[in-house]
């Protein structure tokens, strides 16, 4: 049986969070400087320089990228040979969310859903942590992160299809729902689509859909988990 130290799982939350507030991806990066590139209207180039402006103070100044910087949600696979060491994985992912949001200077969004009240003095900054664990084989704690922004959970949906509805029914809801959130969500969009299963399978599929191995250099916690 493999142990993992606890501090070690803080650290490697703490680390991933930073850095995930801080630092555009790069193949995002680049796909934004394209379309700039081959934008025709003035407007919308700018806007796209603005952008990546942004992204450049950012990572240069390690500063957030955007004024909303979301509920944390994590995506975590623990493996049936692994153990934390000197606590529990659940605590040590909380804790390093917390110090992550602290420390980056990230806005802690928790609050409760009718007085809109910052629940930090209550149960901490910027938690509880929305955490999804899957038991799986091996010796190895897989961690990943997203900071899910009110702009892109606000215009996420969801729907029951009747099974005549095909394959086309689906597309076209798809395409309904993008049109919809025109420039709500913050740009640039990543569309995650779930399909199958129950209600709730679907929707936490969909939000898991948003993660792309290239994107996921601080996604795991490789130095130590």
């Amino acid at each position: 049986m493999r142990e993992i130290e606890y501090n070690e799982v803080v650290k490697a939350v703490k680390d991933m969070i930073m850095y995930s507030g801080t630092d555009l991806p790069q193949d995002t990066y680049d796909a934004l400087k394209q379309a700039m590139e081959e934008e025709k209207s003035p407007v919308s180039k700018e806007v796209i320089r603005q952008i990546l402006e942004n992204a450049d103070i950012a990572k240069d100044e390690k500063r957030p990228l955007c004024q909303d910087t979301g509920l944390a949600v994590f995506f975590v696979k623990v493996g049936d040979e692994v153990k934390i060491k000197g606590g529990l994985l659940k605590d040590a992912i909380n804790e390093g969310t917390e110090q992550g949001y602290t420390e980056g200077y990230l806005r802690a969004s928790t609050c409760e859903p009718f007085s809109r009240a910052n629940l930090k003095d209550k149960v901490g900054y910027n938690l509880p942590a929305i955490i999804h664990f899957d038991l799986v084989a091996g010796d190895k704690i897989d961690i990943e992160y997203a900071a899910k922004g009110g702009g892109s959970e606000n215009v996420s949906r969801a729907r029951v299809f009747p099974p005549a509805a095909g394959k086309e029914g689906i597309i076209e809801y798809v395409k309904e729902v993008i049109s919809d959130a025109g420039g709500n969500p913050c740009p640039p969009i990543t569309v995650g689509v779930g399909i199958g299963g129950t209600f709730e399978k679907a929707v936490i599929s969909s939000k898991h859909a948003l993660f792309r191995d290239r994107q996921c250099e601080h996604r795991s916690g490789n130095g130590g988990a």
